[in-house]
């Protein structure tokens, strides 16, 4: 860091196994791709390459070489794995994978309805080629699914092999953990919690409201993810108690340095 600065707390280093921000890449240029990784890349652990925009991106090699070369790892969004699953083309997915050295893969059914013990074969399949993150949670905001059913489903993604399951809110923040007002169903998060290790759960959370609220329940080192760019520093500020949101957050408080 620039100065030095007392109670401020301590942020797990990279690599890191917790404390993740998991940015979604929409569709940025090569260039925009240098110019963010130039200022935010300590921050930024992993980039998702959102919904199915690798499918359209001019120089996609290019774009995912720069990432490499700041040792950041990429993966296809889930809806692109959805994409390929439902036209029975899941050889060909991981071919691609492998041809563009994606070293994360994501399993998701958000947009089609998989089966969850086939859902769990296809991790167990992908772990041999890549990492596996695995996303719980309807994209459709009137699928409900109750918290016992959150449990369940995230319990046996581990066991078959995720590396970490993302709680599905969507890049607005507004389905799955969250109400249609963006609203964090604290109920649901309290319960998920009381059976799946918070470490192993990346939170996606876009809106800062939604991130403010997972810091003060869970510390500067939980998992977050759908993280704009732009937001990557914010968030790490936020993260510190560097922003007025969490200003007096770690103020007088032992754990901090």
């Amino acid at each position: 860091m620039n100065f030095n600065l007392s109670q401020i707390p301590e942020r797990n280093q990279k690599p890191r196994n917790s404390g993740i921000t998991m940015v979604m890449d929409k569709g940025l240029s090569i260039n925009e791709v240098e110019n963010f990784l130039s200022i935010a890349h300590v921050h930024v652990d992993i980039v998702k390459l959102g919904f199915g925009t690798s499918y359209v991106t001019p120089n996609l090699r290019e774009k995912i070489e720069v990432y490499k070369n700041y040792n950041i790892p990429i993966y296809f969004g889930g809806t692109l794995f959805e994409a390929f699953l439902i036209r029975n083309q899941f050889n060909d997915y991981v071919e691609i994978c492998k041809d563009y050295g994606v070293s994360f893969i994501e399993v998701s059914d958000g947009s089609i309805t998989i089966p969850h013990a086939e859902k769990c074969g296809y991790i167990e399949k992908l772990t041999q080629y890549a990492t596996v993150l695995s996303e719980v949670g309807s994209k459709d905001a009137e699928h409900i699914i109750p918290p016992y059913k959150w449990i369940e489903l995230m319990r046996a993604e581990l066991e078959a092999g995720s590396s970490y399951v993302i709680a599905e809110a969507r890049e607005a923040g507004n389905v799955g953990i969250y109400r249609g007002s963006g609203e964090v169903r604290e109920g649901l998060v309290n319960e998920i919690l009381t059976q799946i290790p918070g470490e192993k759960i990346i939170w996606e959370a876009p809106q800062k409201a939604q991130q403010l609220y997972f810091l003060e329940l869970l510390g500067c080192n939980v998992n977050l993810g759908n993280i704009a760019p732009t937001e990557v520093i914010p968030l790490e500020t936020m993260r510190i108690g560097l922003r007025g949101d969490t200003f007096h957050l770690y103020l007088n408080n032992e754990t901090a340095q």
